[in-house]
């Protein structure tokens, strides 16, 4: 591939081609991340398949006098060009180019700042530069080692560049599955804390930084550019009720998200599937809000995460005309999703109301006899007990004290002391009904011993 020379002084030019009737807004935010200025977008009116450039040789010819006439620098196309394709627009054109694949390793690879995440990037790259080595020789004949009379007259360079590559891959993954036997060894020391955890997910660019950083005061990266955050950052947030939780912001979703890219990233999107609870952050002023969300979710289920408990967060509502048709449609389609401005810090009181109910339990109205108080002491340790009052009838307490969940059946939760008592779930083989033992042992004594919950 022909490389840019990226100087400090002068920015990158580039001409932008994308598919017929697919917006190319987002590859030009791709772009201004890694520093390129877009110098025009344009989208095929017809794709074809075609061996030699995916399109005809006329319209490749048209594309690469425009990309002249504007001094660009590159081409970047946005989807993933084959090897040989590629090598043909690069000789055609005589500029850089490259797709949005490489557009996006380049700016993980800016981004990365974790050993992990760095090994993760390293990867990637590795196994996409693999098939493209072929097209970087103009001499396939030339040999190196082997001697007369031996059984071979060498390797080829491309055979010996083929192999150095593989021998990286292979002692990066070795490093990598080292790094990542740590981070689970970490996991299993914090999943011991009675803390429960709660990741924080979304497409790039939601604001789930900022909202990391406003629940907890965290100092997390947070920058108007997609992919800002690269590494999982956890923080406690402590309840005003009593008691805390974890947040951890992850990775953002990007629609066409490379294989390789999604695989090089799933030990760290594991917080995701990990997590108690995921809050789904939404960028309700962005037009493509309803098609970054299938995105997202999409995602979740490829890496097994869809079946964690999860909140819509509709953020950046200060940016929505309330009576607009997106708005009007958003707050229909996600009508118990919760609305807020992480930026203004507007509705944060309802959103920690309801990761509380979530996590913790509902605020449960109980009615203990006095000779079972030992069981207060149960629920100091392993719920959060709000008011009591020690009355003739019994002790008249307010307390959260956690409830069921649904997890999948391999997996095991625990809370500091408590216990689960797993029932089998009729709707799917693979999950598990999970009740909290304090949860069974205090439901009769449910106030009016009907189980009722303080209405909000």
């Amino acid at each position: 591939m022909i490389e840019i020379e990226e100087e400090q002084n002068q920015k990158i030019k580039a001409l932008l081609i994308g598919q017929p009737e697919v917006p190319l807004a987002e590859l030009e935010g791709l772009c201004k991340t890694l520093g390129i200025e877009t110098v025009r977008s344009v989208n095929l009116t017809r794709y074809e398949p075609s061996p030699a450039y995916g399109i005809g040789s006329g319209k490749a010819q048209e594309l690469c006098a425009l990309a002249k006439e504007l001094q660009a620098d590159a081409i970047i196309f946005d989807y993933i060009l084959e090897p040989r394709k590629q090598r043909n627009w690069e000789k055609l054109s005589k500029l850089a180019v490259f797709d949005r694949q490489e557009v996006i390793l380049r700016i993980f690879s800016a981004r990365a700042q974790t050993k992990e995440a760095v090994l993760q990037v390293q990867l990637a790259k590795l196994e996409y530069s693999l098939p493209r080595l072929a097209h970087m020789y103009g001499d396939f004949a030339r040999q190196r080692g082997g001697n007369y009379g031996s059984k071979g007259s060498g390797e080829t360079q491309l055979e010996l560049d083929q192999r150095q590559v593989r021998d990286k891959i292979a002692l990066v993954k070795k490093e990598l599955s080292q790094v990542v036997l740590d981070r689970q060894t970490q996991r299993k020391k914090r999943d011991r804390t009675p803390c429960p955890s709660c990741a924080i997910v979304g497409y790039t660019n939601a604001g789930k930084s900022t909202l990391l950083n406003a629940l907890t005061g965290a100092e997390v990266f947070v920058e108007d550019k997609l992919f800002a955050t690269l590494d999982p950052t956890t923080r406690r947030l402590n309840l005003k009720e009593g008691g805390s939780i974890l947040l951890t912001d992850t990775v953002g979703f990007i629609s066409n998200l490379p294989h390789s890219l999604v695989n090089a990233f799933k030990s760290t999107l594991e917080e995701a599937k990990n997590a108690d609870l995921q809050l789904l952050v939404l960028d309700s002023s962005d037009p493509n809000v309803f098609e970054q969300y299938k995105t997202v979710v999409s995602v979740l289920e490829e890496i097994k995460a869809d079946k964690v408990k999860r909140i819509i967060v509709l953020n950046k509502t200060d940016s929505l005309e309330a009576e607009s048709p997106q708005a009007v449609r958003l707050y229909a389609e996600f009508s118990n999703a919760v609305k807020i401005s992480a930026l203004n810090h507007d509705g944060f009181e309802q959103l920690t109301q309801k990761i509380c109910d979530s996590l913790l339990g509902k605020v449960q109205n109980l009615i203990i006899p006095t000779e079972k108080h030992a069981l207060l002491n149960d629920i100091r340790k392993n719920g959060i007990l709000l008011t009591e009052e020690w009355l003739t009838d019994g002790i008249h307490v307010k307390a959260r004290i956690g409830q069921e969940f649904s997890v999948l059946q391999e997996e095991q939760k625990t809370y500091g002391n408590s216990i689960f008592v797993a029932e089998t779930n009729g709707n799917s083989p693979n999950l598990k009904k999970i009740k909290n033992r304090l949860y069974s042992i205090l439901e009769p004594y449910f106030e009016l011993n009907a189980g009722s919950e303080t209405k909000e």
